[in-house]
């Protein structure tokens, strides 16, 4: 009987002993990642920026972030100068760099520049990412400097008159005189008179006339505009150079 029962027993412990490990030694299936969704960008610039200001020693380049990672762009953003276009599109030798704010819609200054000369600019985000759109030129003012200011003499449903008026506001006797702004609108000049007007897209720059463009100190002369468009603006934003 003893024999019978420790014979049943190690039979039994074998079979355990067996299948345990079976179990223990099954590769267990690993399973197979999915995919990453390549996401769908809207067709349209994630980030935007113009020159809105400057003096003969900085450019204020303004800017307006318009999505997010991995469309767009999260701030602060690096604004690199570069001396030419060709250094921009290379990304070579920045001549200067400001880091922005935390805001998606806001501006930097750089300061520390050399007057009367056109620069370029370029955007890196946080993460070090390139934008690859946004490349464009911008000029110091000459230290012969200026002030524009604008008036509106009168409008009406589809259009006004302005005038311009131009003052010599630095150390030295201006011999010409250029003055920019961009439109807000569908403003369109359809005549200017006492300075040669051209015109890109949304930007515009009136230059002196021909006899209008010596400035002595603190002197001043004017320009007329005739202007077209849906909606009278409350003023202009100007700029001024020698």
């Amino acid at each position: 009987m003893l024999r019978m029962f420790l014979a049943v027993t190690t039979m039994a412990l074998a079979a355990w002993t067996g299948t345990t490990t079976t179990a223990e030694t099954t590769a267990v299936p690993t399973p197979t990642p999915s995919a990453t969704p390549t996401p769908t960008c809207p067709p349209a610039l994630p980030i935007s920026a113009s020159v809105t200001g400057a003096t003969a020693t900085s450019l204020t380049v303004s800017y307006s972030i318009f999505f997010r990672p991995p469309c767009g762009y999260d701030p602060p953003m690096t604004v690199s100068l570069f001396a030419s276009r060709e250094d921009a599109q290379q990304w070579r030798a920045a001549v200067a760099e400001v880091v922005s704010g935390p805001e998606r819609n806001g501006s930097v200054t750089i300061d520390r520049l050399t007057p009367d000369t056109e620069y370029w600019y370029r955007f890196t985000d946080v993460d070090g990412r390139r934008d690859p759109y946004v490349i464009a030129s911008a000029r110091t003012a000459s230290l012969a400097s200026c002030r524009a200011t604008a008036t509106i003499d009168t409008h009406w449903g589809s259009g006004f008159v302005a005038t311009v008026t131009v003052r010599n506001t630095g150390t030295l006797p201006l011999d010409r005189w250029r003055v920019s702004w961009r439109w807000s609108g569908d403003e369109r000049i359809q005549t200017a008179w006492g300075g040669v007007a051209e015109t890109a897209g949304t930007d515009v720059t009136v230059r002196n006339a021909s006899y209008n463009g010596t400035l002595a100190l603190d002197q001043a002369t004017t320009f007329g505009l005739l202007v077209s468009t849906s909606a009278v603006p409350d003023g202009l934003t100007l700029s001024c150079a020698g």
